[in-house]
């Protein structure tokens, strides 16, 4: 499988090729895979093991693993249609500047594939989103009989049941996935940016805030309340300890702690989380204060992002996925 990013390429596809790019610009002619990897970690210095190990292990495949002869597939999301395929012609680096340069000729067959012809077991197997990876033989058997004529799809009760069980299967892992993504996104901010982004999340909330500028700050890296001055209750001063793989211990909420007075709400936020110590003493506070890790932030700017104002949308760019309501 071969995909043409959403089927926005199918243009090319349908010339004969199939292709993708992942970072390298250069001729990768006779690479081996360490000569490719070595060639990513020039062109991409900054990307993590994992993003650089999927690249190099796609650009491999295209290169070296395919073979002349291989049946290759691709899916057009517009019509619902699998083309089908064969592997024509070795690696070949288009020339100039294109868009998919790290290509292989293909002889589509006339003959295409309908998703809705085929099992639910090829459907899902063919689901991932990868953009090349291998189709299994039985999979790939399904599909030459469908070209066939042949049709693998029920409708059964039993079935319906078990593709809703897949669909929220489905949903639930894309809702992790994308926490996830933004989890990444918020760690990827620096200290300053992080006290603005609890900021915009506190407007967000109705609040009027206040970053403090850089230097002492008495423990008060932002200040939330109805009027911004604080002079209206309530008064919620924010501590923020952005700091990797550092866990916040009870002395450092005892201190926060120390410096709150009546009338004022306390936010300690730590993107490294807090010790059962920490958890304690804030539950057994005489002021209310919220001990606010990752998931916490991450929860609540799922919860309000439609009411964040510009500079917040800046500082954290987000969209919004629509899925299908049984």
């Amino acid at each position: 499988m071969v995909r043409s990013d959403g089927g926005n390429a199918l243009n090319l596809f349908e010339e004969g090729v199939v292709g993708i790019h992942y970072g390298i610009p250069d001729d990768l002619t006779g690479k081996n895979l360490d000569e490719i990897r070595e060639l990513y970690k020039k062109y991409n210095p900054d990307d993590s093991k994992g993003k650089a190990a999927g690249a190099v292990g796609m650009l491999d495949r295209i290169v070296n693993k395919i073979q002349s002869g291989d049946g290759v597939i691709t899916y057009d999301p517009g019509t619902r249609q699998y083309w089908v395929g064969c592997i024509s012609g070795a690696y070949f680096r288009a020339p100039g500047d294109v868009e998919l340069p790290h290509r292989r000729k293909v002889d589509w067959d006339v003959a295409r594939v309908s998703r809705d012809d085929l099992s639910l077991a090829a459907r899902r197997s063919l689901g991932p989103t990868t953009t090349l990876f291998s189709v299994s033989p039985e999979i790939w058997e399904e599909i030459l009989a469908v070209q066939k004529g042949a049709n693998f799809s029920t409708k059964t009760a039993d079935l319906l049941d078990e593709v809703k069980v897949e669909l929220v299967q489905e949903k639930k892992t894309l809702i992790e996935n994308a926490r996830e993504r933004l989890k990444d996104k918020i760690v990827s901010l620096d200290d300053s940016e992080m006290e603005e982004l609890l900021a915009a999340v506190l407007r967000a909330m109705g609040f009027r805030t206040r970053v403090s500028p850089k230097g002492p700050d008495r423990g008060v890296d932002v200040l939330a309340s109805p009027d911004g001055l604080g002079l209206q209750e309530p008064r919620i001063k924010c501590e923020v300890k952005h700091r990797k793989n550092t866990v916040i211990g009870a002395p450092e909420v005892r201190s926060f702690l120390g410096a709150l007075r009546a009338g004022d709400r306390g936010i300690y936020l730590s993107t490294g989380g807090f010790t059962r110590e920490a958890r304690y003493e804030s539950d057994r506070a005489n002021v209310p204060v919220s001990l606010m890790d990752l998931d916490d932030l991450a929860r609540l700017i799922e919860t309000h992002y439609e009411s964040f104002d510009t500079e917040g949308r800046g500082l954290l760019p987000l969209t919004k996925v629509y899925w299908p309501v049984d």
